[in-house]
């Protein structure tokens, strides 16, 4: 592969410390559906374990991204301006802070899933893990995208798995719907305060894609510069 002569100039790529980010953020959300199992077994002792990993995790993320910031080339001759770099990053944290927050409302109040409406959520939470994981993996072809200037057949290649996670976010969101309608016919039969933590905690989980979306979004506005 002919490199950018740019990117020959600048030496090493400064995308690798953006994957390692996106990297640890995953990590963090791919811990929700063992949380989740955990809680709705009344294993509040492994709750309390996973939940602490999640932050351990974030904490972790937190540092990559302060690196990021402090690091990050401030060349005019990069193939994409710094701040569009450093925005992707910004969404890509955003995924390690709602699975941190995940834990702490899980483990604070104690949160399980209705009976009946556990294995839809999971498949639900899982699906959402699976979007982050394709952010992940588009993100993981950005060293490639640098090397040539965001030029080439690289660029339909990272399209193409943008154009995969759209489909898997459409996906979450009817999931989400379909968890919002299944709690809404028993709410009437709990206290109004899980009700309330149960919708949020839907909507928290569903954000999860929602971020894995935003950075391919991110990702198709440095395809376009």
């Amino acid at each position: 592969m002919v490199k950018n002569i740019i990117s020959e100039m600048l030496g090493k790529s400064p995308v690798h410390p953006i994957q390692n980010h996106i990297d640890v953020a995953c990590r963090c959300a791919a811990k929700l559906p063992e949380l989740f199992e955990a809680a709705n077994l009344n294993d509040w002792t492994k709750v309390d374990k996973v939940n602490e990993r999640i932050r351990n995790l974030e904490h972790d993320a937190d540092k990559i991204k302060l690196e990021i910031r402090s690091n990050l080339p401030k060349s005019l001759f990069m193939p994409v301006p710094r701040q569009d770099l450093l925005e992707l990053v910004l969404v890509q944290d955003k995924i390690a802070n709602i699975a941190k927050s995940i834990g702490g409302m899980v483990k604070l109040r104690k949160i399980q899933i209705p009976p009946h409406m556990i294995d839809g959520f999971i498949s639900f939470v899982e699906l959402c893990v699976d979007a982050s994981e394709f952010a992940k993996k588009s993100v993981h072809e950005l060293d490639e995208l640098y090397e040539t200037g965001f030029r080439g057949a690289e660029v339909k290649l990272v399209q193409d798995l943008i154009d995969k996670l759209d489909k898997i976010e459409t996906k979450t969101d009817l999931k989400q719907l379909a968890m919002q309608q299944e709690l809404f016919k028993i709410e009437n039969d709990m206290k109004p305060v899980e009700v309330m933590f149960l919708y949020r905690l839907i909507d928290k989980v569903g954000s999860i894609a929602d971020m894995a979306e935003r950075v391919g979004r991110r990702l198709e506005l440095l395809l376009a510069k």
